[in-house]
């Protein structure tokens, strides 16, 4: 638990094996790591509660999030923060800490743990590289079911390691003009085999560069959020 209460994924093993994973792995923004004095090869996995049923998911760490090693707590993690907070507690988040505190209320993950150069989305192959260990992560330290994506590269990393019916199923639903309200379902695997069938939510991403969604961002988690009863 860090000290702002929130569960932090700190299994020695797994942050080995994302370490292994991560040996060799070219566009990793270094500058940024050396800025904060952090080991390139060290992940930022997922926190919050392991027990709360709702997950967000999203693409990959930026600055803030190397800089605290805690996900979703950039520019767009402090948008997706901050509505959670207005939706549990009806009134504005006042400050950082209280940004990092909200976040016990739910599970948070990325396709990688690493922030890339420039901020740009991983490739398919190094996505590829660590969809096996972020599914485990997923299974193992989670308990959950519903996921609320964020963005098309977040949703569309439920398709990787599929069979191609999966990969279809995802594509025509996405298709869909109702696609951030309703939701699909899609099974997922650890390494030891152990499956679990999750209900993706999937929204578009909170970023300003996101012209066509960025405004009504907040008001479509808030209705995500209120679908599924999240609550304090």
């Amino acid at each position: 638990m860090n000290r702002w209460g929130e569960m932090s994924v700190n299994n020695r093993e797994r942050r080995a094996a994302f370490c292994q994973a991560a040996r060799g792995l070219e566009g990793v923004d270094l500058a940024a790591y050396q800025a904060f004095g952090r080991v390139p090869l060290e992940p930022v996995l997922g926190a919050g509660e392991p027990s709360r049923p709702v997950a967000i998911f999203g693409r990959d760490p930026g600055r803030d999030e190397v800089r605290h090693q805690i996900p979703f707590i950039g520019a767009g993690g402090q948008k997706v923060r901050a509505t959670l907070y207005r939706h549990l507690y009806q009134r504005e988040m006042p400050d950082f800490a209280a940004a990092l505190e909200v976040g016990r209320h739910l599970f948070w993950a990325n396709t990688v743990p690493y922030k890339p150069l420039g901020n740009k989305a991983w490739s398919q192959q190094v996505k590829r590289r660590f969809q096996p260990l972020v599914a485990d992560l997923l299974i193992k330290e989670w308990n959950g079911c519903e996921v609320i994506t964020l963005g098309r590269e977040a949703f569309f990393w439920f398709a990787i390691n599929q069979p191609r019916e999966v990969k279809q199923q995802l594509e025509a639903f996405w298709a869909r003009e109702d696609r951030f309200e309703a939701f699909t379902t899609v099974t997922v695997s650890a390494l030891d085999g152990t499956c679990r069938e999750l209900r993706l939510h999937p929204l578009p991403h909170p970023s300003p560069l996101n012209a066509t969604w960025y405004k009504r961002f907040p008001e479509l988690l808030t209705a995500r959020l209120e679908q599924l009863r999240v609550g304090i």
